[in-house]
């Protein structure tokens, strides 16, 4: 594995520790009757699927690292693969926290609004 996939595959690794955190907090969430979380469904739905789709395409991304290396691609192109690739763990699921910020929404916000 080259120096600058290893040293990406070392930042998601270190990334992936707070994806289960917030996981766990999730769970909390679902404990603490007083949150208003377990009231809304759809913000359930929303927060699960944004913490699934960020842990598979964190681990994704760090198998997609060795193909990376072993493509017949300039530095320049292996450092846009390596560095947009986890950006996609990042932004993906982004969409699904931030289009529901309120705890009392009931669809999702304009942010998500033409895909839904």
């Amino acid at each position: 594995m080259e120096e600058e996939s290893r040293k990406f595959a070392g930042w998601l690794i270190i990334i992936l520790p707070t994806i289960i955190y917030g996981g766990v907090s999730l769970l909390g969430l679902l404990v603490d009757t007083q949150s208003g979380y377990i009231d809304n469904p759809l913000r359930q739905d929303f927060f699960r699927a944004g913490h699934a789709h960020e842990g598979i395409l964190l681990l994704l991304s760090l198998v997609t690292l060795k193909y990376v290396d072993e493509t017949v691609l300039s530095s320049g192109l292996k450092r846009f693969a390596r560095s947009n690739i986890p950006l996609s763990a990042i932004f993906l699921p982004a969409a699904f926290f931030f289009s529901m910020l309120s705890p009392r929404a009931t669809e999702p916000n304009a942010l998500l609004e033409p895909y839904c």
